[in-house]
């Protein structure tokens, strides 16, 4: 039977329903925890979330899948505690944003260092919770090309997926060419891997989608709800109907709606980073699908995206 790690335990795939692909329950940048202003206890962190995980699943959502990865405020016995409250499946991670992100414990780690960090946590658990981690993180730091550390960290992850079966998510689809050589060597398939971001306003016009495609990867249209339109929109945001036309021009005509996996990248609950005042996962279901519905994609298209596509894509294959 398929299974998918879940901070609960594993489950069968075709109990996931429908999944939000790329979100954070709590997302902030390494130090965020000793700035008062943002950090929350896990009682304000709780009251904050458990209303919106609540409406996700009440609105027909089933899982969440929380890409925070180590050094960004990762806290499995809250997700373990927001599961058993709401009734959502939460997948949890392993890996990293960004090599930027990584302490220096981390950026000092050799490759194979790095995939016995990945390998424990998707098979014995991430700390002392018992939770697993259920898909591998990993990113292009900031500046658009991958650092040596990034590459470490693409690389450990590639051996970890193949050692675990568990698949590969990225920050950004940038520097793809890097990344599709570095699996390539590895003997990574790419359908076991998702790059995310091709739709962010800042680096939209930089990301190969459709030659990632091509390569046989999954392509992430994630950053769904950070519009220009909004009162105070964030330097990656995107007009609404620019980023629906993207994903419409991308999915041609049903031609790779396969490959194409949608998310809102919300943040829950602010720890560091703020986020988008009023921007939560149920945008999906608030806004996206009625766009979606709106330029023509039936229900059938709707399932494949959120529904079968990530099931295939958790999965844990060996």
């Amino acid at each position: 039977m398929s299974r998918v790690n879940t901070v609960l335990g594993p489950v069968p795939a075709e109990e996931l329903g429908f999944v939000a692909i790329h979100e954070h329950i709590g997302y902030g940048m390494p130090g965020s925890e000793l700035d008062t202003k943002w950090w929350r206890t896990p009682e304000e962190r709780s009251a904050e979330t458990v209303p919106k995980l609540r409406r996700f699943h009440e609105l027909g959502g089933g899982t969440f899948v929380d890409v925070t990865g180590i050094c960004n405020g990762r806290d499995i016995d809250h997700y373990r505690s927001l599961s058993a409250k709401t009734g959502v499946h939460i997948v949890a991670c392993t890996g990293f944003v960004g090599g930027d992100t990584a302490l220096p414990y981390f950026a000092r780690a050799d490759v194979d260092r790095l995939t016995r960090q990945f390998v424990h946590e998707i098979t014995v658990g991430i700390g002392g919770t018992g939770g697993r981690a259920g898909v591998i993180k990993v990113g292009v730091s900031r500046g658009g090309r991958m650092t040596e550390l990034d590459k470490r960290i693409y690389r450990a992850a590639a051996r970890a997926s193949l050692t675990t079966g568990a698949p590969v998510l990225t920050h950004l689809a940038i520097d793809a060419e890097n990344a599709v050589a570095i699996f390539a060597q590895e003997g990574l398939p790419l359908d076991r891997v998702l790059f995310g971001h091709v739709d962010d306003g800042v680096n939209a016009d930089r990301t190969r989608d459709v030659w990632i495609a091509e390569q046989g990867g999954r392509v992430g249209f994630d950053t769904f709800g950070y519009e220009t339109e909004l009162p105070d929109p964030p330097f990656w945001a995107r007009p609404r109907q620019e980023r629906l036309d993207h994903f419409l021009r991308f999915v041609d005509g049903g031609r790779r709606l396969h490959q194409v996996l949608a998310s809102a990248d919300a943040n829950c609950s602010p720890l560091g980073w703020p986020g988008v005042e009023g921007h939560t996962v149920n945008y999906l279901f608030d806004d996206l699908i009625p766009d979606l519905r709106a330029a023509g994609l039936d229900e059938a298209a709707l399932k494949t995206v959120f529904v079968d596509n990530p099931a295939a894509f958790l999965t844990l294959q060996k």
